[in-house]
């Protein structure tokens, strides 16, 4: 009982810790004039990564590399098959361009670098942390110089008018609620392994990575509700791409990551790439540019069945 309620507690935590630091985040950058497009491929997709970086950093260095590891992974699946399908059964998402041209091309990217990275010794070491950083830092150059003149919209005068110390004491709670969440968590999370008599990997890519992509789905359905489903489809994909070259980028940058269960490599990795995939042809069948309810549908079954294999 001890472990579950550990696990609850460090998820409300990372969920108000993750829900302040996005307030905080957004209007920072809403001061800064920053376009909504811009935000939700960068500073959302952080913000929202936030939860994920936290639990992974902490899980490496207290000696759980396979919970870093299946967090990262288990998110990115569930940000696609369980998080965009709950998002696209609420309404039908328009598409932008950039999306075949940036976006999905971005996000395979840094997924097969991720994989080439990990396959290649079993370690995700700080040399190759620091060449995911560097692509990272490069594709957010890209954006800011590229993308920025072509879809500048105004700010919302509500949030650009939010008073600096409420900025900044949202960026402060977030902090520490989001430390204090994955402190509970890793410990529940590992508890639970022994109990149950699975492995950190099966925690870290069930329990842990849909627990840390709560951010994400508050994040969408907020934007669904707002009819700004720019950011809805951008913060996604924004976020999977900082999950894979932020999140494991920097925590191999702290302490290399091994893998101890081959499954991770085995299986688990070939789901993520799988169900990046398939986003391709279900933003162009049967109409292009657009998802919609069935392609929820799609998405929905492939994490139940991604589930049925891991469980």
């Amino acid at each position: 009982m001890t472990e579950s309620f550990y696990v609850l507690a460090g998820l409300a935590l990372l969920v108000l810790g993750g829900n302040s630091l996005l307030k905080g985040a957004v209007g920072l950058s809403m001061r800064l004039n920053i376009p909504r497009i811009i935000i939700g491929m960068t500073v959302v997709s952080l913000a929202t990564s936030a939860p994920e970086l936290i639990v992974s950093a902490n899980a490496a260095l207290e000696g759980f590399p396979d919970l870093a590891l299946g967090n990262v992974i288990g998110s990115n699946i569930a940000n696609l098959g369980l998080v965009l399908a709950v998002t696209l059964l609420i309404g039908h998402v328009e598409v932008r361009p950039s999306f075949y041209v940036t976006d999905w091309p971005m996000l395979m990217l840094a997924s097969l670098l991720f994989y080439g990275f990990l396959a290649w010794d079993g370690v995700l070491g700080r040399g190759e942390g620091a060449v995911m950083v560097g692509v990272l830092f490069l594709f957010l150059i890209y954006l800011l110089r590229f993308q920025k003149p072509v879809v500048a919209q105004p700010p919302e005068a509500a949030l650009s008018s939010k008073p600096l110390t409420l900025v900044l004491a949202h960026l402060a709670v977030g902090g520490v609620a989001l430390w204090g969440g994955s402190e509970l968590l890793i410990s529940g999370a590992v508890g639970l392994a022994g109990i149950f008599g699975v492995s950190e990997r099966v925690i870290g890519i069930t329990v842990v990575s849909v627990g840390t992509s709560i951010p994400e789905l508050a994040a969408s359905v907020i934007a669904m509700a707002r009819k700004e489903k720019a950011i809805s489809v951008g913060n996604l994909i924004g976020s999977n791409i900082f999950n894979l070259l932020a999140v494991l980028g920097i925590t191999a940058l702290i302490t290399p990551i091994p893998v101890v269960d081959t499954r991770l490599l085995d299986s688990d990795v070939f789901w993520m790439l799988g169900i990046s995939f398939l986003i391709l042809p279900l933003v162009f069948f049967p109409k292009g540019l657009r998802l919609g309810w069935r392609d929820g549908l799609v998405l929905l079954a492939t994490y139940a069945t991604f589930l049925y294999f891991t469980l």
